[in-house]
């Protein structure tokens, strides 16, 4: 391998590491990179997609009628009056195209089902593709809203009872929600320097790198997951809970990078706790990953008063480069209740920030100071996501909830999953996907693989000298193939993350024919040590 000092890269972020293994994964010119560090899909919905090309050609045919008489390119503003009548003899003529085969089944859907006015509908799509105004509301546009909360509750609550509404706020994917949630949390008073958060561990490792900046300096606490049992959280680590002095719990669930979605059993658990011991709590739930499991029920659901639903579009639509998510809020929460029984010190703070907003600050929601923080409060006149990607979000939500025989879903699924046999299969191991399991990753331990391999006194040589790092560098060097290391995201054993979404099935056998490759040498190292 090549002289690298492997402790220089022992605090690096797993995602800044990867930066380091494709370079070395790329050095052989003429070898081809398998680069599964990334959990970006190489699948995505094309219909919705089509739907958006086709809604842009009636937007600018519908701009264009504003000035027709100048005939030099020259558009305005569309006329709401008429539009459906005008989208019908559009639709007619492209009788056969599926992306207005799409489109003509949501202009139904949205009134039949979601009762909706098809005019109001059809006339804010319009406007949001062609871009033409600032978003209003700055949160989210009218209808979008409302489709995207259908598609959510039919997503996060399953067969869970809503819990009265919810209301939305449009982001710049997931990575801007988790960025505005601690940045109001703390502007507002309700976290401060020196508090404790809890992480579900292991988690997504922006959640483990956040706390600790300069600006938060959060005490983190390790509510860890337990691998022999499906990667549940004991009794014993959700009881740490019970500190009032933890201010924060974030969870993404389904796991990353374990991939398993919290049984019933421990969603009970959880919601008993918070119901009964820490109705305070502030939760953050991270669910891009629940439209890819079986019966899927959020905390969202379990416990309404007390958590933030955080939502991206980016996995299950093939769309990271769209950069759309959600932060979700029951309107009955725990956090506007703190808001109001803050000290009249930072009451009176707080009035002076928001005071360019509204006369009443008080009344001011948590999810509405969440927009306008994300613009300094002072550009909180033109805040909010783009109307054009509200519009492909509005779209997917769409395709999502019109998927009523669940055939897209059902393809997804079983292309990660599929992706997964093939990976173990390649490794050498039996196929052990359970019933909680989602396989959007794979986590392998390689202490624990290494002793099912070679024996328990390869796996403690493995681990006794840290060769977790010495693995991921050696596999991209010889193979070139990278993944991220488990470390990153708090898992305690030497591990690696496999993404099974963004290559092909061959490849995925490549790699478990390669992670086998470079354990085999691995144990020839320790035999020759042994000698």
């Amino acid at each position: 391998m090549q002289d690298i000092d492997l402790n220089a890269f022992a605090e690096l972020s797993p995602f800044e590491l990867k930066d380091k293994l494709i370079e070395v994964a790329g050095s052989d010119a003429d070898r081809v990179m398998l680069n599964a560090g990334r959990g970006n899909p190489n699948f995505l919905a094309t219909l919705p997609r089509r739907a958006f090309l086709r809604l842009g050609e009636f937007a600018l045919l519908e701009a264009e009628r504003a000035y027709a008489y100048l005939n030099s390119g020259f558009g305005g503003l569309p006329e709401k009056n008429g539009i459906v009548a005008r989208f019908d003899i559009f639709a007619a003529n492209h009788r056969d195209d599926a992306g207005i085969g799409f489109l003509r089944a949501a202009i139904s859907f949205v009134r039949d089902q979601l009762e909706l006015s098809r005019e109001d509908f059809l006339f804010e799509m319009v406007g949001a593709f062609l871009g033409c105004n600032y978003p209003v509301p700055p949160r989210m546009l009218h209808q979008a809203e409302d489709i995207v909360k259908a598609y959510l509750a039919q997503e996060m609550f399953g067969d869970h009872p809503q819990s009265g509404p919810f209301s939305l706020f449009a982001t710049e994917g997931g990575t801007a929600a988790m960025t505005y949630i601690f940045q109001s949390l703390q502007l507002n008073g309700l976290v401060k320097k020196g508090d404790r958060i809890a992480l579900g561990t292991p988690i997504f490792s922006p959640y483990l790198e956040i706390p600790p900046l300069p600006q938060y300096d959060m005490e983190v606490v390790d509510i860890r997951m337990d691998e022999g049992a499906d990667w549940q959280f004991p009794a014993s680590e959700l009881a740490k809970l019970e500190d009032p002095s933890i201010k924060v719990f974030c969870v993404v669930n389904p796991s990353n990078p374990p991939s398993f979605k919290l049984s019933d059993a421990c969603l009970e658990q959880l919601a008993e706790l918070i119901n009964s011991k820490r109705p305070d709590l502030i939760v953050i739930t991270d669910d891009v990953y629940g439209t890819f499991a079986d019966d899927f029920v959020s905390l969202f659901a379990m416990c309404p008063r007390n958590t933030l639903c955080v939502y991206s579009f980016s996995k299950y639509f093939g769309a990271t480069g769209w950069r759309l998510g959600v932060i979700g809020l029951h309107e009955d929460n725990v956090i506007d209740a703190m808001l109001a029984d803050l000290p009249k010190g930072t009451r009176e703070r707080l009035d002076r920030r928001y005071a360019s907003l509204t006369t009443d600050v008080a009344g001011l929601r948590f999810i509405d100071r969440l927009v306008a923080d994300s613009r300094a409060v002072a550009l909180n006149h033109t805040a909010g996501l783009s109307v054009p990607q509200q519009l492909q979000m509005t779209l997917f939500a769409l395709h999502g909830l019109m998927d009523i025989d669940g055939t897209y879903k059902s393809a997804a699924k079983h292309l990660i999953r599929h992706r997964f046999q093939t990976l173990c299969q390649n490794i050498g191991i039996d196929n052990r996907s359970g019933p909680l399991d989602v396989n959007y990753y794979y986590l392998i331990d390689l202490q624990k693989l290494g002793e099912e391999l070679y024996g328990r006194a390869f796996s403690d040589w493995f681990a006794a000298g840290n060769r977790g790092t010495d693995f991921l560098f050696r596999l991209a060097e010889e193979t070139g193939v990278v993944l991220l290391p488990g470390k990153g995201f708090e898992v305690v054993d030497a591990s690696v993350r496999v993404s099974l979404a963004n290559l092909t099935e061959a490849e995925y056998a490549d790699i478990g024919k390669f992670t086998r490759q470079v354990l085999d040498e691995l144990h020839a190292d320790y035999e020759k040590e042994k000698k």
